[in-house]
């Protein structure tokens, strides 16, 4: 194998020149910087990278960090998009990818810095945190740079990407009740997730801006699970038969409710109308397709890799990514015949 001094030997450099060259740095011009790499080019030279990371203290690597990462979350593909779009990203730059994940037991006995630097990541993008994490006050303080998905933190080493979780929470409900649907219930995620926050935030902006009295008793949380979603969804549907529709914080809990509604023999879109938020795989391919918040998960990934490289390059471009969200129609939504009396 190749090495630097070959290099220089080939191409009659000193050995410091060929390191700098091959390192980009600024007061080697561009016509040696050239020959050299074509030089190490012919002659195969592969760095070695993890010399090379002592040397400029840079390991070229970021780590998406995942919180409580478990096997039933295949069912909404959310990590995976997200994951996918940060490792085209970071390809594409050069960068490597490191995932790893993070529990209230392994917090017990790791802090956040000690993770980051065992995995010698340069960066790290957090998905999944809950606001009440204690990791989420670390990362603020943090020297490492950052980039939070769906947590609107921002510092000199902080950033985050995100939808605006209002407005497509308020889209959601503006299109039941444009359908003629005033007796809409909310089924929301839980409370130390920032987006739940924001979701019933529009829920509630988009009933008042249309009069509509908010009934507390029709809000639930379902923990962005379809089986918790389901038997919250059961309990509200017995108990209160006038409401017509229901917006859910994701599509997996409208999945759960879509499941609840059939084993209560009330009809979707007939008798209920089902709106999610996500736009996951499943929502084009249940019955009745699931009207949705559509949000780019991959993009979102892909933003947050952008981001972060950037942040560790130095560039100056604020430090926060607001993404846009649509409102996919499908079959779950009907205009409401109901009369209430």
């Amino acid at each position: 194998m190749s090495t630097i001094k070959d290099i220089a030997k080939s191409v009659g450099l000193s050995v410091t020149t060929v390191s700098r060259a091959l390192n980009d740095h600024y007061d080697v011009s561009e016509k040696t910087k050239q020959k050299i790499k074509q030089a190490a080019k012919e002659l195969n030279y592969s760095p070695n990278s993890i010399a090379r990371s002592l040397v400029m203290k840079k390991t070229r690597t970021i780590g998406l960090l995942v919180s409580e990462l478990f096997r039933e979350g295949v069912k909404d593909n959310f990590t995976f998009e997200v994951l996918s779009g940060i490792n085209k990203c970071a390809g594409q730059l050069d960068y490597d990818l490191v995932l790893f994940s993070t529990n209230s037991a392994k917090q017990k006995v790791k802090t956040y810095t000690q993770l980051c630097k065992e995995r010698r990541v340069d960066g790290v993008i957090i998905s999944g945190i809950k606001t009440n994490d204690p990791y989420l006050k670390e990362i603020a303080t943090s020297d490492i740079p950052c980039v939070l998905i769906d947590i609107p933190i921002k510092s000199d080493t902080v950033g985050f990407v995100t939808t605006d979780n209002v407005l497509g929470a308020k889209e959601a409900v503006r299109h039941l009740i444009g359908l003629g649907h005033t007796y809409i219930a909310f089924i929301n995620g839980h409370e130390f997730a920032h987006v739940s926050k924001k979701r019933l935030e529009g829920y509630n902006e988009a009933l008042e801006e249309a009069n509509i009295p908010i009934q507390k008793e029709w809000i639930l949380d379902g923990s962005f699970s379809d089986e918790v979603a389901e038997q919250k969804a059961a309990v509200l549907l017995k108990h209160y038969p006038e409401i017509t529709a229901v917006f859910c914080a994701s599509d997996l809990m409208a999945l759960g409710v879509i499941r609840a509604a059939n084993k209560l023999n009330i009809k979707v879109p007939e008798d209920l109308s089902i709106v999610g938020y996500d736009d996951i795989i499943l929502a084009s391919y249940v019955t009745p397709s699931l009207t949705t918040i559509s949000q780019d998960k991959y993009q979102m990934g892909y933003q947050a890799a952008e981001l972060l490289i950037s942040m560790l390059e130095n560039n100056t471009d604020p430090h926060q990514r607001l993404l846009n969200t649509k409102l996919i129609i499908r079959e779950s939504t009907k205009l409401n015949t109901k009369i209430k009396s």
